[in-house]
C-alpha cells in the first residue's frame, strides 16, 4: 500500500501568481495531482468533463453537498463551484499529493472538513506589484482592477491563518519553497513511512 498523500491547499491573491509558480512546481516535482473543481456552468468551447471541471446540474450539486461530498464548495453569478472530496480522496489514497488551487473562502473551508489539509498562502512582493501584474493583463477595466486590489488586501489578511507564507518575488524560487514545504510535511511524525523493527 502506498503511503497516503499530502493534500495541498494553495491560495492567494488574485496577481499573486498563483497558477504560475504551481506550474512550474509540477514541472520540479512528481508525484502531484491537480484536483479539478465541479461547477453548475454550462462548458465553454474546448473544455473537457472531468478535465477541465466536473459538469453537474443544479440538483445534482445541491445533492452532493447535502451528502458531505464536497469539501468546500461556493455560489458565484448564479452558479456552484466547488471541490468533489471523492477524486481528492482517492488520488491521496494512491499516494498522491492533491494541490488545491482556491479562494480563501474555500481554503477556511477545507481547513475545517479536512484537518490534515496544509495550507500555503502565496504572497505578492508587494501592493505596488500586485497592481502592476494585474494591470499588465490588460484585460479589465479599472473599476475591476480596483475592486480586485480591494479584494487582494484583505485576502492578505488572512494569511496569517495558513501554515506557510510563501513570497512570490521569483516564480522558480517560490515554486522551491512550496517543493521544500513538502518534503518538510511528508517528514512529521504522522506522515513518515511506518517502520517497524523486531
Amino acid at each position: 500500500m502506498p503511503e497516503r498523500g499530502l493534500l495541498l491547499v494553495v491560495s492567494g491573491p488574485s496577481g499573486a501568481g498563483k497558477g504560475t509558480v504551481l506550474k512550474s512546481l509540477f514541472t520540479k516535482r512528481e508525484g502531484l495531482f491537480s484536483s479539478v473543481s465541479a461547477t453548475t456552468r454550462l462548458p465553454r468551447p474546448g473544455e473537457v468533463h472531468g478535465e477541465s471541471y466536473y459538469f453537474l446540474s443544479k440538483d445534482l450539486f445541491r445533492q452532493e453537498i447535502k451528502d458531505g461530498n464536497m469539501l468546500e464548495y461556493a455560489g458565484y453569478c448564479d452558479n456552484y463551484y466547488g471541490t468533489p472530496r471523492g477524486p481528492v480522496e482517492e488520488k491521496r489514497n494512491q499516494g498522491y499529493d492533491v494541490v488545491l488551487e482556491i479562494e480563501v473562502q474555500g481554503a477556511m473551508k477545507v481547513r475545517h472538513s479536512c484537518e490534515d489539509a496544509t495550507l500555503i498562502f502565496i504572497m505578492p512582493p508587494s501592493v505596488a506589484e500586485l497592481e502592476k501584474r494585474l494591470r499588465k493583463r490588460g484585460t479589465e477595466k479599472e473599476e475591476v482592477v480596483q475592486r480586485r486590489l480591494e479584494t487582494s488586501k484583505a485576502e492578505v489578511h488572512t494569511a496569517s491563518a495558513y501554515d506557510y507564507i510563501v513570497l512570490n518575488d521569483e516564480v522558480n524560487r517560490a515554486a522551491h519553497d512550496i517543493d521544500c514545504i513538502i518534503t518538510a510535511e511528508k517528514l512529521k511524525p504522522g506522515n513518515c513511512p511506518k517502520i517497524f523493527i523486531e
